[in-house]
This record gives structure tokens, sequence and C-alpha cells, in this order.
């Protein structure tokens, strides 16, 4: 029988609920920071099975023997994380942040521009890729572009502009990654987890008067797909093909997740920070 997962270090907020923003979740939650994760009432989110803020819609989720639950209130944390669980808060504007008074605040909203974080939100503040000047909106950028910086920790400065252009898997970019080519009512056709071709309908936009379908540009694993009877807006993605068809991806946090969580992990342990942020804190 596994332990329950310990949650009672200091409290990282941790603003978004995404597919990058659960990795970093899911390593502090291991190290045993009492995690709380903030997210918009009906989040986007391509893969959505390693996400914690499937939670928003199930009231909880697991992602690698990690759970999360849906609260209400700030008050209501403290419940969550008895329970070895991170609690997800629907609090984009982050009006609870005076009552949760984290001692560390993680932007991974991932929208590549600043939302409103601010430096003075938290004693250490941190912020995924591009959008951030490390020093000046936040003390710490994670770098987050694919390649030989991955997980760099930026003290002074940018991180690598957003190129436009997804990251490559298996030798694959742009051809990987599903566009809605209009605004409307994604339905799907298809599940996460099953292998599909060049061609094969992934699921269909229903725009006005007319319904478009969704198809894919090469073979591999669905590895992402927004759910059923999503609204969304014209050239947002909408799913993910994985051209090395491992099923197993689809269920499991990405290498980049992985590697994104750890350097913010290490941003927060290193050289003494957080026993400096503890002691200063009482």
């Amino acid at each position: 029988m596994k332990n329950k997962l310990v949650m009672d270090g200091p409290v990282v907020l941790i603003r978004g609920a995404g597919e990058q923003a659960s990795g970093v979740g899911w390593a502090l939650a291991k190290a045993g920071f009492r995690v709380v994760m903030t997210e918009v009432a009906q989040p986007l989110m391509v893969r959505w099975p390693v996400c914690f803020g499937t939670a928003v819609s199930e009231g909880r989720w697991q992602v690698e023997g990690v759970s999360s639950s849906r609260v209400e209130e700030p008050q209501e944390c403290e419940a969550a994380w008895r329970a070895g669980e991170i609690p997800v808060l629907v609090d984009p504007d982050l009006t609870g942040l005076s009552l949760l008074k984290p001692l560390v605040l993680v932007d991974a909203i991932m929208a590549k521009r600043n939302l409103g974080t601010k430096r003075d939100m938290a004693p250490r503040t941190f912020a995924l890729g591009p959008g951030f000047r490390a020093g000046t909106d936040v003390d710490v950028v994670v770098e987050t572009n694919r390649g030989h910086h991955l997980g760099r920790l930026i003290y002074h400065g940018l991180a690598q502009p957003n190129t436009g252009v997804p990251g490559e898997i298996g030798g694959l970019s742009k051809e990987r990654v599903i566009y809605s080519p209009t605004a409307g009512i994604f339905r799907a056709k298809r599940a996460i987890g099953e292998q599909v071709s060049v061609g094969d309908c992934l699921g269909e936009i229903e725009g006005g008067r007319q319904t478009i379908k969704v198809v894919s540009l090469i073979n591999g694993v669905l590895r992402g797909l927004l759910r059923t009877e999503t609204l969304v807006a014209e050239h947002v993605k909408i799913g993910d093909v994985d051209p090395r068809g491992l099923e197993d991806y689809c269920w499991t946090i990405s290498e980049k997740g992985r590697a994104i969580g750890g350097a913010v992990l290490l941003g927060i342990l290193e050289g003494g920070i957080l026993s400096a942020l503890v002691a200063k804190s009482h």
C-alpha cells in the first residue's frame, strides 16, 4: 500500500493547471510543498489526462499517482493538503492571494505574455517561458523552448522568444499539432491513445452554418485532443499527434514537463534560498 503524499512544506501557488504547470505541480507536491493551482472556469487543455486542471470539470483528477481536487475557496486548501491532494481553485485574477500567502508563486499559464503576475506577489516568483523579464517581472524565468537550454534558470533578462513553431518530436514539428480552422463548437471523433493515420478525422467544428472536419496530418498516436463540446476560437490548438506512436506517452508527464518541473524545484531549493525565505516569513 502506497503512503499518502505528505504536503506540509511552504505554500507554492501555481498560476495555471495545464500540461507544463502540472509538471511543475507534480514535482513540487512530490517534494512535499503545499501546492495550490489556479485556473480559469473553462480551461483549454489538449493533454487533459495529464493536467491537474481537469479537476475543474471532474471534481478530482490524478496524474501519475498525485491527486488534485477542485476547491471553491482558499480556506478549503488546508483540507486538501491534509488529504495529500493539490487543491485547484478557479481564481484567474488571484483574488485569494492575500489569504493563501504563498512563499513561492509560479506563473505557468504559458500565454507567451504576462497576464498580470508581479514580482511582489510572493517572496520568490518564477515564470515559465517568454513574456517575462527576470529581475523585473519575476525573480526567475524558466526556459521552456525545447533543445539545449530547456529548463535553464534565467535570473536576468528574457527566455528565448516564441517561435510560433511547435517543438520537434520524432522528427516532426508543425505537422503534429492540430489547430482549429474556424471558431465554433469542437466535437471529438477519436479518443486520446488511439493510433491514427494521415487523413483520419479527429473531430469536427460546428461554426455557424457549416461543420468543418479536422483531420490528422501524420501517422501516430493521438496524444492530446480537446474534450468534446468545447467552444474554441479560430487557430487554437485542439490536438496533438505523436509520431513516436507510444500510447504510454499519452498518460504520463512529458520529458519537457519533467525538465521544467525539476528546474523550478531546483530554483526554489538552490543556495539555501528556501530556508532564508522561510526564516524571513516568520
